[in-house]
């Protein structure tokens, strides 16, 4: 799952990234809310973490912006204004959740994972496509009921696929998600990839499909 971070304390931004980077989310921080709509426009996210008081562009005003534009990107508001006055306005701005400085990780890692799964329109906790299951808990794929032994590198391409299944992704956002600490990575190991997962899914009805001009998309039939 990819995140957008707008934080501006720095010390608190690089160890949220770092800790949910452990946790498998992939994580781009800003510190300025006007470059929370470039993100955007650059990236495809699946949430935003939005702190209210950015420089710039403040988050009661990103939020509207992105509420304005019908964005409907689950947004989490992170703010040490915790005032039930403060909760209720920015959930009637348009925020998903609201969460409080001190927090613990566990719990922001919880309300995130609840977000996009609610965003995608499942209270399950698990992905799926056909009979190929991902649960975020286990972080474990699993292929017609039977645990899927992957590498690093596949786990993460087939995890960014499954959560937009259905949906082609290009070959530069499943670049960006699989090789997102490395620089220049050629698409072609793109191919690579997909080419092994192909191999791991043989045999089942799910498979990952070629869009020309589009990318990959995974999907399940007969």
């Amino acid at each position: 799952m990819r995140l957008l971070l707008a934080e501006d304390e720095s010390e608190l931004a690089n160890w949220l990234v770092r800790a949910l980077e452990q946790s498998g989310f992939q994580v781009d921080w800003v510190n300025d809310g006007r470059m929370v709509r470039v993100s955007l426009k650059a990236t495809r996210y699946d949430a935003l973490i939005l702190d209210l008081g950015l420089p710039g562009l403040d988050g009661h005003d990103v939020l509207a912006n992105l509420r304005q534009a019908d964005h409907r990107l689950p947004v989490l508001i992170l703010t040490a204004r915790d005032s039930l006055k403060e909760r209720v306005s920015t959930l009637h701005e348009g925020a998903d959740d609201f969460l409080a400085k001190p927090f613990e990780l566990a719990e922001l890692e919880a309300r995130l994972t609840a977000l996009i799964r609610r965003s995608r329109g499942s209270e399950h906790p698990r992905l799926a496509c056909g009979p190929l299951n991902y649960d975020p808990g286990a972080k474990q794929f699993t292929l017609s009921h039977q645990p899927l032994a992957l590498t690093p590198r596949e786990h993460a391409a087939l995890l960014a696929l499954i959560q937009h299944s259905n949906e082609p992704l290009s070959k530069q956002e499943i670049l960006d998600r699989v090789f997102s600490d490395e620089q220049d990575v050629h698409p072609e190991a793109v191919e690579v990839m997909v080419h092994r997962l192909r191999k791991r899914l043989a045999g089942s009805t799910v498979r990952i499909s070629t869009l020309r001009g589009l990318g990959y998309v995974l999907e399940s039939g007969v």
